[in-house]
């Protein structure tokens, strides 16, 4: 047995080496879940990433990975190796996003939520009779700089606490992948209409996971600084967007 192996039955011993396994393992376990795509544009952010149902038996309108928070101005798009803990960040999400909007009048900002959720699993790494929750989130909003201008932008939360801004993120098993593909596309990305951050997004999932897609295969949302509201693309809306790129392709 490896002398490390001691060092991992608890969230808050630390190894030798200076590491906490279980953290490791959350993290893992996190990105056994699906791959989600985040791009922030000019004037709008989407979020994409794939919708599969488990059992054939099951209603396909009960499988959701995006979810509105925040009064509908600030959305989330959770994945995870475990659905359970997926719905217990959503629903403390919503909650700290009420609060927030509740105590000081406004609807609360997506920097707001994702600093508050990343406290929250931060303080869950540092007691054994908590666990973290196996889940990565990609909250995406309008927020107002300091300047008084209002841009879209991407918050990355994972469970071990950290939270970033981004011009464009990824989570799940692809996500370096995906990062990868973005990277190549970030400066672009600032001058992108709605429906060009959207054929981005869709673009990238499709490399990276090496397949062509259906639009019930898709799940999309957009917000965007006219409307200010966490919108989800139909299926028709999406198939648009999928005749578009395979348009442009043959083009």
């Amino acid at each position: 047995m490896s002398r490390d192996s001691n060092y991992d039955h608890h969230i808050s011993i630390f190894s030798p080496q200076g590491r906490l396994y279980q953290m490791e393992y959350a993290l893992k376990a996190a990105n056994l879940g699906l791959t989600g795509v985040a791009v922030a544009g000019k004037d709008s952010v989407c979020v994409v990433t794939q919708k599969k149902v488990p059992d054939r038996l099951m209603d396909p309108s009960s499988v959701n990975h995006l979810h509105a928070l925040s009064s509908k101005t600030v959305g989330c798009c959770v994945t995870g190796g475990n659905s359970a803990d997926c719905k217990a960040f959503v629903q403390r999400a919503r909650y700290e996003a009420q609060k927030w909007t509740f105590d000081n009048g406004y609807s609360a900002p997506v920097q707001v939520v994702a600093k508050r959720m990343a406290d929250i699993a931060q303080v869950n790494t540092q007691s054994a009779h908590m666990r973290p929750l196996a889940c990565v989130a990609l909250l995406v909003g309008i927020d107002q700089q300091d300047s008084g201008v209002w841009s879209p932008i991407v918050y990355k939360v994972d469970c071990a606490g950290h939270y970033l801004p981004y011009q464009a993120a990824a989570s799940g098993p692809k996500e370096q992948e995906a990062v990868n593909f973005l990277e190549k596309r970030v400066e672009d990305m600032l001058d992108y209409t709605s429906d060009q951050a959207v054929r981005c997004a869709i673009t990238c999932l499709g490399s990276v996971l090496g397949s062509d897609f259906r639009g019930s295969e898709l799940q999309i949302a957009v917000i965007t600084t006219e409307t200010m509201k966490f919108q989800t693309l139909t299926e028709a809306e999406i198939e648009a967007h999928l005749n578009a790129i395979a348009d442009d392709a043959d083009a």
